[in-house]
């Protein structure tokens, strides 16, 4: 190769190497430029009194946001008195006797049962409701009436009922009693014949 060719490769190699080195140089400055333009945009909007939040934000605030439940009735009110009257070797009964509620509105609450007895018993929960018309508007989400139970001897449970009142409740009901019958299970544990806890409705 002669001395020419030689030189024009060496220049040639330099001046690709020279355009590598800017083009590297321009992107790193075009990088830190963009990412510089947040902590920018936030102090220039700062100090000009100006609140714009990007999409992502407004939709995280949104979230973040306490979700009102438009179904909840807060014009009216409704007692739910709780009754569980025991007439068996057995303790039970609800952990408050009335709460005021508003139609729709999500209520928990506990009821407690022990066996007092010296043996292993079954026994399951029939749920009665006065004004009877009241049933069909009284939901139940969560309860021990759903459910068929196995208590050791001297065994306590507390368990949930969770409901919410229809807000198409009849307005002239005001007050809804809530009542169980608690029956034992013939033939399971010790038991030799059915016993029950019967929980009559509190006159209104």
């Amino acid at each position: 190769m002669s001395t020419a060719r030689l030189s024009l490769s060496r220049a040639l190699r330099r001046d690709n190497l020279t355009m590598t080195a800017k083009l590297l140089v321009v992107v790193v400055l075009m990088g830190g430029f963009g990412y510089a333009m947040v902590p920018l945009y936030k102090s220039v909007c700062s100090a000009l009194g100006i609140n714009v939040l990007s999409l992502s934000e407004l939709q995280n605030a949104s979230e973040s946001s306490p979700v009102k439940n438009t179904q909840v009735d807060t014009s009216r009110n409704v007692d739910i008195e709780f009754d569980a009257n025991s007439r068996g070797p057995w303790e039970f009964h609800p952990a408050v006797r009335h709460l005021t509620v508003h139609p729709g509105q999500l209520t928990t609450v506990m009821y407690e049962f022990k066996n007092v007895q010296n043996r292993v018993m079954s026994a399951q929960a029939i749920p009665s409701y006065a004004p009877s018309q009241a049933q069909a508007h009284f939901t139940k989400l969560e309860c021990f009436c759903f459910n068929e139970y196995t208590l050791q001897p001297g065994e306590s449970k507390q368990w949930p009922v969770v409901f919410f009142v229809d807000p198409k409740l009849p307005k002239d009901v005001k007050t809804i009693t809530l009542s169980y019958t608690f029956f034992e299970v013939a033939g399971k544990g010790d038991q030799k014949q059915a016993g029950a806890v019967v929980l009559a409705p509190k006159k209104l």
